[in-house]
């Protein structure tokens, strides 16, 4: 018998902040929370900029504009 592996990217969907974390949804369901001192502009940014994210690529990734901020789920993900 063979087995298939079908490799799926991984897709944010939403992003949230704790005191001093950073969670992110995935399309397939899983948030993945880190520190956010693993990220030290998003740690340094105000609320306010922390909340003005948006999906890029589809949900590869997440962009701060008002913090010059690009972070990949991939990334978030190694780290995790």
């Amino acid at each position: 018998m063979s087995t298939s592996v079908v490799k799926v990217e991984p897709l944010a969907t939403d992003v949230a902040f704790g005191e001093d974390t950073f969670c992110v949804t995935l399309a397939d369901g899983r948030q993945i929370t880190v520190p956010l001192e693993w990220f030290p502009r998003l740690r340094d940014a105000a609320e306010e900029q922390r909340k003005q994210w948006r999906l890029i690529g589809g949900g590869v990734g997440i962009h701060w504009e008002a913090i010059d901020e690009d972070i990949s789920v991939e990334s978030i993900l190694a780290l995790g």
